[in-house]
């Protein structure tokens, strides 16, 4: 029969605990675990007060300071001992809960607690003070340039080996960190959070996005999600750094959230790269690479910086819900704004401010933010307050272009609407800021809430979403344009290196191989940043949707303060609309033209506000004063055309929109004959570029019945207004652009004879042949472009005329029209044509029979709503192109190329009709005789029809003449004063005497042609 085993005290059972627990004992034995301490000098103590060498409660701080306080060889070093402790402790408590007798349990879990309670008190008190206790462990194995409290909380939050090399036998054991953080003073603490801010954000120093920086993002969320760990991270001396000279990059790299923020996948300067290079292992080669590897890439940095943007945006609202922390945050963001306002500029100084990377990240954390008032209905608007803009003490915002304002007339009514932050704050009437959707008088509206520092409060809505404005504009949009920039070099460097390898055919060279070789390097980094572009800007859905929430929003908010969605806008601009800064528009164009371009990108996102707000102030500088913005929305509305945005849902935008169809066509004329002078320096040039989208969005509004009625009854009502003056530009645009396409296209055959021939090109110089290479391929662009703008502005003549003649008839007008058609006509059917036969027409969009077939319609289309047949003389009349054989000429090329007969007819009837009004012409110039000088036009030198005088220069003029210099310069053309059709002075007495005076020789005439 087995011996039964004898029953342990409890006293013995509680000091076999914790000798299991602190590895220490009271007794010298030669077979014990070499991880147990001997504690003899404490054993001596015992003996001398005549206690029991065993462990218990009552000693077991006594017991604790001697373990961490005495010199032993070998022993662990403080911190993970005592973690040890903890998780031994753990492990005891386990065991114990199997125990039977409820007493004992109890009070063996009771001393389990108090070890681990006094276990985490000596770790706050040895990682607050590190020289507390002496460290015996000579072995680098546990040694650690940081805190070592930080592996744990990192291998708590991952559960995997992580970069500080802590292994799972290292894993924090459960408990230990809640313990650890609570039931303490924030004077205790602070010390060891500052430590752990600090090594926190060494960790992810210049590390990319595809980096190990997700598992010190988890750390610093559980931090800063502590109480006292949010005060810590704000009261760090790395929050805002203020030592020495701070500029936007500095903060960016010192502060703890600038190093998280710089985490990204776009390239950085050369001086701040981060690691792994994103670019090289996700995008290198990208043209030999399979389409799956391609998405897997670009997947994988989506998923890394949602990772990213989550948490970040997780730190910042923990912050921002803790009253004690909340302003402290709002500081930080106004101090990287203000930091980095130079990253608005064209060119970014990379010393002086912080990475793309950067603001864009904060972007889309920012619009995170915004989320709680970017409902569908955008029920919180009216709580963002338009005076935040001149009154708020943390951004300058007054300094910004406004809208419509002058900086000068921003100051001046800041004054008398008493809207600086000192004079708001002598109110004594403090409300929540607020107004209606009504156009409001700011002295009725409410007042911020003051503080007791001194400053105007507002509310967090308001901070929120102007702050989001400007890190928008600094970031995600300036992001859009640089990534444009990277395609316009990328594009540029393929066609240059195109053009080397083209003269490496013909003239083969070591440095043209040495040129290439260089442009194929450069090449391929371009295509990689570009890459890295779009993974991190185009590929996430869902930060394009926000950031279009968050700019229709802005929209819908900007209206409310002209009195909301609805035509025709106030007589004057409310001057807190004229005040707001221009970006704030110009951001949001920019987003939706970048987001159209994405392949659906805007399905199923609401479009209507946005057409609502484009129409209403597209042609209204009287609101937005910047024709270059007013032309951005153009841009915006032409990649919704139907046929370039790959979806149907945005036809009903032009087809099916009240706004729409009332004003769309109309202010897109208005517009068209606005952008004539902007003011630019590049006004003539840029005017082209807008032009064109214009019309390619006029040409599909045409096949619209709707906005067909609408502009036939806008070319009924506004013949002599912004119609006619749409024309007269049109006409300009046609003339200048065909003309320049034809010379530029003798310039390039001269440059084509002179390559053809190879013996005499082969004798020139290879600088000067590969120049006049360059020059050949430049010239190609410019007529390329030039005959695509011309082909469509002829088009549109073409199309327009078929049903409204009235205005190219009239009298200022259909000279013009016959003229430019007269100088078309001879250049495609007169002697000189074959001259401009290209091998390749298409190439350069130069399509001849088109343009003539095009040119002849514009003659039949006038000629048959020609009712007075005025147009016939005023054909004939044109002394530098016109001559009878040209109409003769014409119809032969026009049966060659199979015109329908019937237009060939018409054609030829109006040639007659107008070599029948030359001879009347002739007849009536030879009856008038030697006319008198004060009846000449002093501009055309021709008779006078309807004479007016000029109010300013007293010159007497003919109408139709000044009014067609009117339609292009509002000036008097002989002292350039300011003149319009209204100040025109009838000379009726003058007119009387012409009149008389052709009557009379018209008599005389016929006088004396009866006699002979």
């Amino acid at each position: 029969m087995a011996t039964q085993k004898p029953q342990r005290s409890r006293a013995e059972r509680e000091d076999a605990i914790l000798r299991k627990i602190l590895l220490v004992s009271l007794v010298d034995s030669m077979n014990r675990d070499p991880r147990i301490i001997y504690l003899e000098m404490t054993a001596a103590e015992f003996l001398s007060e005549d206690k029991p060498l065993m462990l218990s409660y009552d000693l077991l701080d006594r017991v604790l300071i001697d373990r961490l306080s005495g010199e032993f060889s070998g022993a662990e070093s403080p911190f993970p001992y005592l973690v040890g402790c903890y998780r031994r402790a753990y492990e005891e408590g386990k065991k114990i809960s199997s125990i039977k007798d409820q007493t004992l349990r109890s009070e063996l879990e009771f001393v389990v607690r108090q070890v681990k309670k006094l276990v985490v008190s000596y770790c706050r008190l040895h990682l607050g003070n590190p020289g507390m206790f002496p460290d015996n462990d000579n072995s680098n194995a546990n040694k650690s340039s940081g805190s070592p409290l930080l592996s744990l909380i990192i291998s708590d939050s991952s559960n995997s080996v992580d970069s500080y090399g802590t292994s799972s036998g290292q894993n924090c054991p459960p408990g230990f960190l809640e313990e650890f953080f609570k039931d303490s003073d924030y004077d205790s603490l602070e010390p060891i959070y500052r430590c752990l801010y600090t090594d926190l954000s060494k960790s992810v120093v210049k590390v990319s996005a595809l980096g190990n920086f997700q598992q010190p993002l988890r750390a610093l969320i559980m931090l800063s999600s502590l109480p006292y760990g949010a005060k810590s991270l704000v009261n760090h001396p790395l929050w805002i750094p203020k030592d020495g000279f701070v500029n936007g990059r500095i903060l960016e790299i010192q502060s703890i959230l600038g190093r998280f923020f710089h985490v990204s996948a776009i390239p950085d300067n050369i001086m701040f790269k981060s690691e792994p290079d994103v670019g090289q292992q996700c995008f290198s080669d990208a043209s030999t690479r399979r389409p799956a590897d391609m998405l897997s890439s670009f997947a994988t940095i989506k998923s890394v910086m949602t990772n990213l943007h989550d948490g970040l945006g997780e730190v910042l609202l923990s912050l921002l819900k803790n009253t004690d922390t909340r302003e402290s945050v709002l500081e930080y963001l106004a101090e990287v704004i203000k930091k980095n306002s130079a990253r608005a500029h064209i060119q970014v100084d990379p010393l002086a401010c912080a990475s793309s990377g950067m603001f864009v990240n904060l972007s889309a954390v920012m619009i995170r933010l915004c989320d709680p008032f970017l409902d569908a209905n955008l029920t919180k608007r009216n709580k963002i307050d338009p005076r935040y803009v001149f009154s708020n003490t943390r951004m300058d915002l007054r300094e910004l272009t406004a809208l419509h304002a002058s900086s000068e007339e921003v100051g001046a009514w800041i004054v008398k609407e008493n809207l600086d932050s000192n004079r708001i704050l002598q109110s004594q009437d403090a409300s929540s800021s607020g107004y209606t959707a009504s156009v409001v008088p700011v002295s009725r509206m409410g007042n911020p809430m003051s503080s007791c520092d001194g400053k105007p409060k507002y509310t967090f809505i308001s901070e929120c979403f102007f702050m989001t404005a400007r890190v928008l504009n600094l970031g995600l949009l300036k992001a859009f344009s640089d990534y444009k920039h990277v395609a316009q070099d990328l594009s540029r460097s393929e066609d240059t290196l195109s053009t080397l390898k083209s003269m490496q055919g013909q003239a083969p060279s070591s440095q043209l191989e040495l040129d290439i070789a260089r442009l194929e390097k450069e090449i391929e980094l371009h295509s990689q940043e570009k890459l890295c572009y779009e993974a991190q800007l185009f590929r996430d859905a869902s930060l394009l949707r926000r950031a279009l929430d968050f700019y229709r929003l802005m929209v819908v908010w900007l209206v409310d303060l002209v009195g909301g969605f609805k035509m025709p806008l106030p007589s004057s601009c409310p001057m807190l609309f004229a005040c707001m800064p221009e970006h704030f528009v110009e951001d949001g164009m920019e987003l939706l033209i970048f987001a159209s371009r994405i392949p659906r990108a805007l399905d199923g996102f609401l479009l209507d506000d946005f057409m609502n707000f484009i129409i209403m102030f597209m042609a209204s500088p009287e609101f937005i004063r910047n024709p270059y913005l007013r032309a951005k929305m153009v841009e915006v509305l032409n990649c919704w055309m139907p046929n370039r945005s790959g979806s149907s849902s945005t036809a009903t935008l032009f087809e099916g929109h009240q706004l729409s169809l009332e004003y769309l066509v109309r202010n897109l004329l208005k517009l068209y004959v606005d952008i004539e002078f902007t003011g630019s320096h590049t006004q003539f040039y840029d005017k082209f570029n807008i032009r064109h989208n214009i019309a390619e969005l006029l040409e599909y509004l045409w096949q619209v019945p709707s906005h067909r009625n609408a502009w036939r009854q806008i070319a009924k009502e506004e013949e002599k207004g912004v119609y006619l003056n749409y024309l007269n530009f049109l006409i300009n645009d046609s003339i200048y652009l065909l003309d320049e396409s034809l010379n530029k296209i003798l310039e390039l055959k001269e440059m084509e004879a002179e390559m053809s021939n190879s013996a005499e090109w082969e004798r020139r110089p290879a600088q000067e042949r590969q120049e006049r290479t360059r020059q050949f391929h430049s010239q190609e662009n410019i007529i390329r472009i030039d005959m695509k703008l011309a082909m469509e502005d002829v088009g549109m003549l073409a199309f327009t005329s078929e049903e409204i003649t009235a205005p190219f008839l009239l009298p200022e007008m259909v000279e013009r029209v016959a003229n430019m058609l007269n100088y078309f006509l001879l250049q495609l059917a007169g002697p000189q044509r074959r001259s401009l036969s290209l091998k390749d027409p298409e190439k350069y969009e130069f399509r001849p029979k088109e343009l003539l077939k095009q040119i002849v319609r514009i003659y039949i289309h006038l000629a048959r709503g020609d009712r007075e047949n005025i147009f016939p003389a005023a054909i004939s009349r044109d002394g530098r192109s016109y001559n009878d054989q040209l109409f003769t000429a014409a119809a032969d090329i026009l049966r060659r190329i199979g015109e329908d007969g019937r237009v060939i007819h018409e054609f030829v009837e109006l040639g007659e009709k107008a070599k029948a009004a030359g001879s009347e012409a002739m007849d009536a110039e030879a009856a008038l005789g030697e006319i008198p000088e004060e009846f000449l036009d002093p501009i055309q030198y021709t008779l006078m029809k309807d004479p007016v005088t000029l109010p300013s220069s007293k010159i007497t003029i003919d109408r139709p003449v000044i009014q067609r210099h009117l339609l292009s310069d509002s000036s008097d053309p002989f002292n350039r004063s300011h003149l319009t059709q209204e100040m025109l002075i009838p000379n009726d007495e003058l007119k009387a005497r012409i009149e008389e005076f052709v009557r009379s020789q018209g008599l005389r005439w016929h006088d004396d042609h009866a006699r002979n």
